[in-house]
């Protein structure tokens, strides 16, 4: 066993030709099969938190600069998935907390009342009010939520991927669970 110049262990002559050896060492053929290989994955992943795709393009090429700047910090024995996974939850949550939400609380929205759940009408308007009760959330309570009850990922990757653990993950999802519910009851909706 020997260290490359960047301080990463190689073991063997397989360290010659591992795309994460050489990636950490600075290797930009290297970090652009990285590129390759990922970034249809680490797309979906952003889509799923953020919900445009247009900002989730330009996050996965911000994901990919922070993954490229902080490749000294990775460890090639460890998997790349999962760390490239939490560099984009962060860029995701970066972005969510400087959005606003499309809609605020306005006294017209807390005055609808529902009515009956079988006009169509009324059930878009039901969403609506949903996604924007949605929006208001606090991007970190969001994320969590979006990622374990609406994609239904494994409390584990979720926690893997914001860097907290598994029962912060359920504390998350609980918070903004309840959350929701006062935001929609002040909306005159009983979920």
């Amino acid at each position: 066993m020997g260290n490359g110049s960047s301080g990463v262990l190689i073991r063997g002559s397989v360290a010659e030709s591992d795309p994460l050896v050489r990636f950490c060492q600075g290797d930009l053929d290297a970090f652009e099969d990285l590129f390759r290989i990922h970034q249809r994955a680490v797309f979906g992943w952003i889509l799923r938190i953020v919900r445009n795709s247009a900002a989730a393009e330009d996050l996965t090429v911000e994901t990919f600069w922070r993954i490229y700047q902080a490749r000294a910090r990775f460890e090639a024995s460890r998997a790349f998935v999962p760390w490239a996974r939490r560099i984009a939850t962060h860029a995701a949550l970066d972005w969510l907390r400087v959005q606003r939400p499309e809609s605020e609380l306005t006294d017209e929205i807390l005055s609808t009342q529902k009515t009956s759940s079988a006009d169509p009408g009324v059930t878009a308007e039901i969403r609506t009010k949903t996604e924007e009760a949605f929006q208001r959330l606090p991007p970190r309570l969001r994320v969590a939520t979006i990622l374990a009850v609406v994609e239904e990922q494994p409390h584990k990757e979720v926690a893997e991927a914001l860097g907290i653990s598994v029962t912060a993950v359920k504390l998350r999802v609980f918070r903004a669970l309840r959350l929701l519910r006062k935001d929609l009851e002040r909306q005159g909706i009983t979920p």
